[in-house]
């Protein structure tokens, strides 16, 4: 039986994840900002075979909240298997580009938390000496563009930080996983129009779950973005600075 702790749990992302690992009859732990959103999920997590299931109200803005939360979790299952971290913002870009205020908040929710979570889960991951630590970044922390650059720059951060820790854990027995997904349809992102590149978020979970199982250091999903994203890497700065993405 896995011990599994989603931080970030109402995301469609998450939710979907958790189901998947309730199938299997895992052992949960949910936190979120939202405490009647979490216990519905809990609630039907159940329903769906998981072996556990409890949470914990956390906004991860808040430093001791966070350590409260991890606390909470360790102490409620002991040993933790797996970690997701899944929450995040998707900002105005627009507005990143006049309100600094605005801009800030945005990165320090994407960026400044998550690696301050990072940094306290590899850490007790560390000490346990076993156990997967992944979190969801995405395809836009790739290459800085003028459409989401604020958000670019946040997952560009996020990418940097697991990259070190993956190479710091590995000696202690811990996978360290970065998530990049590509479009999803999540209510996060309802006002876009959607096209041949959106994924639904249980292709997401189904990929996360399968890179996971498999100790992958970083995924791409679903797979065809990697070649578009490498594509996208290597066009030249001169040429890329006169088109529109």
């Amino acid at each position: 039986m896995q011990n599994i702790l989603i931080i970030g749990a109402t995301s469609a992302i998450a939710e979907a994840c958790a189901r998947r690992y309730a199938h299997a009859g895992a052992r949960l732990f949910l936190a979120g900002r939202d405490h009647t959103r979490l216990r519905a999920i809990a609630d039907d997590l159940r329903v769906r075979g998981a072996a556990q299931v409890e949470s914990g109200v956390c906004d991860v803005d808040d430093d001791q909240a966070q350590e409260a939360v991890i606390a909470q979790a360790f102490a409620s299952m002991g040993r933790v298997d797996i970690v997701l971290i899944a929450h995040g913002t998707l900002p105005d870009q627009a507005r990143c580009e006049s309100d600094v205020t605005y801009a800030l908040q945005h990165f320090h929710t994407n960026a400044t938390a998550t690696i301050a979570l990072l940094t306290r889960l590899a850490q007790r991951l560390q000490t346990q000496g076993s156990g997967t630590l992944a979190a969801i970044g995405s395809v836009a922390g790739d290459r800085g563009r003028a459409s989401n650059a604020l958000y670019g720059s946040a997952k560009a951060a996020v990418d940097a930080c697991l990259s070190g820790l993956r190479q710091r854990l590995h000696r202690h027995g811990v996978n360290v996983l970065t998530i990049k997904p590509g479009f999803v349809d999540t209510p996060m992102t309802h006002a876009f129009r959607k096209g041949l590149l959106w994924a639904k978020p249980d292709t997401i979970a189904r990929g996360i779950e399968r890179a996971i199982a498999h100790r992958r250091s970083v995924v791409y999903l679903p797979w065809f973005w990697w070649p578009i994203m490498q594509a996208i890497r290597h066009i030249p700065e001169f040429v890329f600075r006169r088109v529109s993405l």
